[in-house]
């Protein structure tokens, strides 16, 4: 009986081993079935809704009319007075029939946007579940899954803000568009409808601006470079990039091959075809002020507007322009460049004015010619400024404590191998700071730039927005150094406003069709860089150049402050300055950088052309006063409080002078050789008579050389 227990105690230990396993594995299991049910359910949800929206979208009713609708293209561009500056219409729009497109167009359109058009109900809910899992990984929209329908839609009714919001819309309309056209008809309204860059609505258009003939006259490779264009038209427009545009056509070719739609002859003989394009041509209808539009366009795709938007958005884009000033500054340059013989293609002008106080861009004129040549000197030419970059030089030197009223000496200097000279080789001797500048003494800006420094002038350049480089040199005081007239306005803005950089700008908001604003600008970056009483001297200091020194012909009657500025060579020419309101630089110079006629200088046609244009500028506006301190600006008399700079250096020089001197006189003798050679008493005097004789015997007799000192007495 004993060892029967035993027995059965036995087994029982191993069967309660055995159940606590089962109890563990249960557990275990329980876990996995969870995820398994969890799994099944989101599947069933997934399902459901895939159905669901299905159902949905198949009730979606038809477009009423959709046949006739007429897409508003036309992005219109206005200055802020209201004048209509630029519109963006197709180059050339001709509808055509789906039987007039090339068949090879049309498989290289669905083999590269949409292999399964003539399957799918206008969304493919595949894809969109695909793209969908990708944007949720990303955190944001990174793939799409556009059908053409769908891409249709975002066409005729939407705009390209990768959203889920405008997916969801684009689902629904696509949705709706299938139950109202055909599949050809589908095809056939994108295929006329589509951007392709370069002004390009449809393929028609497409082929005569790209290739200067008609859809029915290209080949195979022609027509697949135009079929890869509606991905994104700007990067692969041939006229931009070339090697971009073939690689994507050479991708449509493939694709087009392995759905068997060419053959591999076909394929490869497209792949080698040569580009021919066609002359790029003139696609924009309205362009009143095309330099200042460019620039706008480039402030749009950096505020995230891309060239499609722009162009077939149909947004009402409002500026900053002042389009009666900017075609006043027009006439200018094309009026003084005549009158003072600069007719040539090469002879060029620039102005570029802005409101120190806001940043708005008033007038933009990048040259005197856009159809002749779309280079903008007003933010790609870099140009030395000659004498117009010594308020910079003044302007360090106020930062550091000299005064209007210090005096300075006009001079003539060396520092190290540079012998800067005066124009005309005028110079004035001792003189106030002011009148320094107010004549554009060359050598007195010489001597400013060696007292305060050429580190301080150049990070007085930097602070004030000049960011071209600046060499590391003496001769920048003088404008040696090349710079960006955008940028160097941009400088003497903050001498007309108290020392604050104002960043200038150029897009004041954007709207589309329906009037919904969809960007306002925000208030510009402004800094201080320089303070309120520099600001004041600087502005006092360049007043007297407009009323008394080089920049009189610049005189607009009313308070202003300006500098003219000529380069040694007669290259550069130019004329910058500012009111209360306005601050405005104009540049004048050959395009191949050559001499210009020497009657040519800063004081001339620059300042000529800045009067005009400031005149109707600044006509807003009415006389306003800078509101400065008052700064008394001294007449020749220096006080005892008044630094003299370059007096030291005076003094030096008179001091190396005078021992130079010495060191030429003759060694004065020791005493004991004195007595050796001077005679002990004078002569008595001779009387007139013997001293008569005395003479005539002394020229007729030949003069006894004196002996020389012997070497022992040294």
């Amino acid at each position: 009986m004993s060892k029967k227990y035993y027995v059965n105690r036995s087994y029982t230990a191993k069967e309660m081993a055995k159940a606590n396993i089962s109890r563990k594995n249960k557990k275990g299991g329980g876990f996995f079935a969870a995820l398994k049910f969890l799994f099944i359910l989101f599947s069933a949800c997934v399902l459901a809704g895939v159905v669901s929206l299905e159902l949905y979208l198949s009730s979606l009713p038809p477009i009423n009319n959709l046949e006739e609708f007429k897409p508003n293209i036309v992005t219109k561009i206005y200055s802020a007075d209201g004048e209509i500056i630029k519109t963006f219409t197709a180059y050339t729009y001709e509808k055509i029939e789906l039987k007039d497109i090339p068949d090879n167009l049309k498989k290289a359109l669905i083999a590269t946007e949409d292999k399964n058009f003539y399957r799918h109900h206008g969304y493919d809910l595949t894809g969109l579940a695909r793209s969908v899992i990708q944007n949720i990984l990303a955190g944001h929209v990174v793939q799409g899954a556009s059908t053409l329908t769908q891409q249709l839609a975002r066409v005729l009714f939407l705009n390209n803000e990768r959203t889920f919001d405008r997916k969801l819309k684009e689902l629904f309309i696509a949705a709706r568009i299938e139950k109202t056209i055909s599949k050809d008809q589908i095809l056939e309204m994108y295929m006329n409808n589509v951007y392709l860059g370069a002004g390009a609505y449809g393929v028609e258009g497409a082929a005569q601006i790209y290739f200067d003939k008609h859809l029915k006259n290209c080949n195979l490779a022609e027509l697949a470079l135009i079929a890869g264009l509606p991905q994104a038209p700007s990067v692969y427009n041939p006229f931009n990039n070339m090697d971009l545009a073939i690689q994507r056509r050479n991708q449509v070719l493939t694709r087009m091959y392995k759905m068997r739609y060419i053959t591999k002859d076909e394929y490869e003989k497209a792949r080698e075809e040569k580009v021919h394009l066609a002359k790029k041509p003139q696609f924009y209808t309205t362009n009143k002020a095309p330099y200042f539009c460019d620039y706008v366009l480039g402030e749009l795709e950096k505020l995230g507007f891309d060239e499609t938007e722009i162009s077939q958005g149909g947004y009402k884009v409002v500026t900053t322009l002042d389009y009666k000033a900017q075609k006043a500054a027009d006439a200018a340059i094309s009026k003084n460049l005549k009158n003072w013989g600069l007719r040539g293609d090469k002879n060029q002008a620039a102005v570029f004015a802005y409101s120190p106080i806001n940043g708005k861009i008033l007038v933009y004129s990048g040259g005197k010619d856009y159809v002749k040549s779309q280079y903008d000197r007003v933010t790609q030419a870099v140009r030395p400024p000659g004498s117009s970059f010594k308020p910079i030089v003044y302007a360090a030197a106020m930062e550091k404590g000299i005064s209007p009223n210090d005096m300075i000496e006009d001079r003539p200097i060396t520092i190290g191998q540079w012998s800067p000279r005066n124009y005309g080789n005028k110079y004035r001797g001792k003189i106030p700071v002011y009148t320094a500048l107010m004549v554009s003494s060359n050598v007195c800006a010489a001597r400013l730039i060696k007292d305060v420094g050429i580190r301080s002038v150049i990070q007085t350049a930097r602070i004030l927005g000049i960011e071209t480089p600046l060499e590391y040199d003496y001769t920048i005081a003088l404008g040696s150094n090349g710079v960006k007239l955008f940028e160097f306005t941009r400088a003497y803005g903050a001498f007309a406003n108290g020392g604050y950089v104002v960043q200038p700008y150029s897009v004041e908001r954007v709207e589309t069709s329906r009037g919904k604003v969809v960007y306002k600008a925000q208030k510009t970056k402004i800094t201080r860089q320089l303070s309120l009483n520099t600001a004041a001297e600087m502005t006092a200091m360049m007043k007297t150049v407009i009323t008394h020194g080089t920049g009189r012909a610049a005189n607009i009657g009313k308070p202003a402050a300006g500098k003219t500025g000529t380069t040694d060579d007669n290259k550069d020419a130019y004329f910058m300055g500012y009111t209360p309101d306005v601050a405005a630089g104009v540049w004048v110079g050959n395009d191949d950088n050559t001499v210009m006629n020497k009657s040519i200088q800063g004081g001339t046609v620059p300042a000529l052309i800045w009067k005009d244009v400031m005149k109707v500028t600044t006509e807003p506006f009415g006389k306003t006063e800078f509101n400065y301190p008052q700064i008394e600006l001294m007449p020749f008399a220096a006080g005892s409080n008044v630094k003299i700079i370059g007096e030291e250096e005076k003094k030096q020089e008179e001091q190396k002078i005078e021992q130079e001197a010495q060191e030429k006189l003759p060694m004065p003798l020791p005493e004991s050789v004195k007595q050796v050679v001077q005679p002990k008493t004078l002569p008595a005097p001779v009387p007139e008579a013997e001293s008569k004789q005395l003479q005539e015997k002394q020229t007729s007799a030949p003069v006894p050389i004196p002996m020389a000192v012997p070497e022992t007495l040294h």
